[in-house]
């Protein structure tokens, strides 16, 4: 059975390539993010999962459950609900994270931007976080959206992740590698 990234692939890069050509990008991102939002919930999953509720009716609780998050407001078109019902239909509603994770990663790559995640043992200035950015807009050569997140467990410096390039260069990561050298 295919993986959710190998089903998600055309529907995300369909989506991309009908709301590139409307300049719609922004708002079907939002709306892609608000319906993976909802498929997170357990309770949610449940419902769409139940194979006793008509397809059409999962469709239509994944927009009625979407009112009012931000950015959702697409699923109320017609294009928005022929998605959720062709998603429905071929029993894809599960997939709709991995389809927004890709399709953000499109839309990044057309307005020739990245997602950078630095995570740090504390909190970082906000200084030192533009420092981070300019560093890695100029390594990158693209515009970086940086998110910061904290991880104690690190003991010190930060974690760098970008796409496939990671940076560690936490005080766990050194001790893990010095404790491997003195096993060895």
């Amino acid at each position: 059975m295919a993986d959710d990234s190998t089903i998600a692939r055309p529907y995300a890069k369909a989506l991309f390539d009908i709301a590139s050509g409307e300049r719609k990008l922004g708002e079907w991102s939002q709306a892609l993010n608000a319906a993976a939002a909802v498929l997170r919930d357990a309770s949610a999953k449940r419902v769409l999962g139940n194979p006793t509720i008509d397809v059409g009716k999962r469709a239509e609780f994944l927009r009625a459950v979407t009112v009012g998050i931000k950015g959702a407001g697409v699923f109320d078109t017609a294009q928005g609900k022929a998605l959720l019902a062709v998603l429905a239909e071929n029993d894809r509603l599960a997939v709709l994270p991995e389809m927004a994770a890709q399709f953000d990663a499109l839309k990044a790559q057309a307005e020739n931007k990245v997602k950078v995640t630095m995570t740090s043992a504390t909190q970082v200035d906000a200084a030192t976080a533009e420092q981070v950015k300019q560093a890695l807009k100029k390594r990158l050569g693209r515009e970086v959206e940086l998110e910061l997140a904290v991880d104690p467990a690190l003991i010190g410096g930060a974690v760098i992740r970008a796409e496939d390039m990671v940076i560690d260069g936490s005080v766990r990561a050194r001790l893990e590698k010095l404790a491997a050298q003195l096993v060895e």
